[in-house]
């Protein structure tokens, strides 16, 4: 598959994202633990998530789904039957490293693989701890690399110093904590998304957080709790940026989350001249509201330090307001997007450069010059989702006609995304803002 592109005027819309991925994964598993049935609602039908559920299932747990986006999860109270089968992860390297967790403390071996991008990607972040614990885990592939092979055991506690700050690492570790025995503690460098542990609280079991640290104690399983999924914003990023780097642009965007962890975009987008409300309507264990932002001309900023963790996945995006804005934007302390569906630091600079961007790459991060010109280019996924939309985006701003190719790829996170790309293109110039339903966008991008 590929999208063409052409450059649009500032757009005027008001849109829904689909249903936050990180959350449709945790609501899965969590829901699957409980002591009883739970009603997920706006859970991400996106191939990620949808392998999360695909895998629960796996383990015996009656999952219903009398829509796309609603379950209804009958939970095991954490006692699961072996699975017949290898468990498929897709492209989801948050199923593998969460499921690596739950799957730990249980009496018997599974065997957990991925399509060619999950089997490039390190396992050994959550490899060390979990055995540290007590189960033993086998990373087949070379360099700590997927399938990877469990073979659970009973868990002992452990206080845990994550050298990353990481929330997959950081759930994976709770997850197996709730199986332990004793009080499981996870102390990381800089604290990263917390939606796991918001969660575990709205289920009835309460982490403990001192600073850096969080703890669990094992035993407690998560009570019966119906849950509504909030609007990605890791997905509304890229219409966000698509306002804020245009002068005359206006977005609102409608119940999407808005948990601390993950409006670094905002303030990133603030500080680069972009004008941005946010109100919050609902805090049922994840905030919840509208973003209203107004686009601007951008000036360049440094992204870096402790900011990284809560913008780690729209630092594609970002790249491309970089490029979009005047000066030197620098990212720094970035390394971890190397070891992403693709290296996505490599994946950016070569992809700007082709749109005519000055960039430097570096270790950890780029150097982006921007002057708020682009040209058209012929660009390929390399098989990941972000970077797909992400230059999609920047296809809105360029003289010439963008292809972006691969983009398959794209329904591993946001079903529909072209089609809403079409409607915010064509928003463009108009004086009444266009209404980007949700509701059809998902029903024909799944039908």
């Amino acid at each position: 598959m590929h999208w063409n592109i052409q450059k649009s005027p500032a757009l005027n819309c008001e849109i829904e994202v689909p249903g936050d991925k990180s959350i449709s994964h945790r609501s899965v598993i969590l829901s699957a633990i409980s002591t009883g049935p739970c009603v997920v609602r706006g859970f991400l039908a996106s191939e990620d998530c949808l392998a999360t559920m695909a895998a629960i299932k796996s383990l015996g747990v009656l999952v219903e789904r009398p829509n796309a986006t609603t379950l209804i999860i009958h939970g095991s109270g954490g006692k699961f039957t072996p699975p017949t089968a290898d468990i498929d992860c897709g492209n989801s390297g948050t199923t593998m490293r969460l499921l690596s967790g739950l799957l730990a403390g249980q009496p018997f071996t599974s065997r957990l693989t991925g399509d060619p991008s999950l089997s490039k990607r390190p396992m050994k972040r959550v490899i060390d701890p979990l055995t540290t614990m007590g189960a033993k885990l086998t990373a087949e592939g070379a360099n700590d690399r997927p399938p990877l092979r469990i073979d659970g055991a009973a868990l002992q506690a452990i206080d845990y110093q994550s050298p990353v700050a990481s929330a997959q690492v950081k759930s994976a570790v709770l997850l197996a904590g709730l199986f332990a025995s004793g009080t499981t503690s996870v102390t990381e460098p800089v604290l990263s998304r917390d939606h796991t542990e918001r969660m575990l609280e709205y289920f009835g079991i309460p982490p403990v957080r001192s600073g850096l640290k969080v703890s669990v104690t094992g035993g407690a399983r998560p009570q019966p709790r119906d849950f509504r999924v909030p609007g990605d914003i890791s997905s509304a990023a890229f219409w966000l940026v698509a306002a804020a780097a245009s002068p005359g642009a206006h977005l609102r965007v409608n119940q999407v989350g808005l948990n601390p962890s993950r409006t670094g975009l905002l303030a990133v987008l603030t500080r680069m001249g972009a004008r941005v409300r946010e109100f919050i309507h609902s805090n049922h264990g994840e905030p919840i509201g509208t973003v209203d932002i107004e686009g601007a001309s951008l000036k360049a900023t440094h992204i870096g330090g402790k900011e990284i963790p809560n913008v780690i996945d729209e630092l594609p995006i970002l790249a491309v307001a970089a490029a979009l804005a005047h000066g030197v934007t620098t990212i720094s302390d970035a390394a971890e997007l190397r070891v992403k569906e693709t290296d996505r630091l490599a994946a950016i600079a070569g992809h700007l450069r082709a749109m005519g961007v000055a960039v430097v790459e570096k270790p950890d991060g780029l150097e982006i010059t921007g002057s708020g010109t682009l040209k058209g280019a012929r660009l390929d996924s390399l098989g990941d989702h972000r970077i797909a939309m992400s230059f999609a985006i920047a296809g809105l701003f360029a003289e010439g006609e963008t292809v972006i190719t691969g983009t398959e790829c794209v329904n591993t996170s946001y079903p529909g995304f072209f089609e809403v790309l079409k409607q915010v293109a064509a928003s463009g110039g108009k004086s009444e803002a266009t209404v980007v339903r949700l509701e059809e966008v998902l029903a024909a991008a799944l039908d």
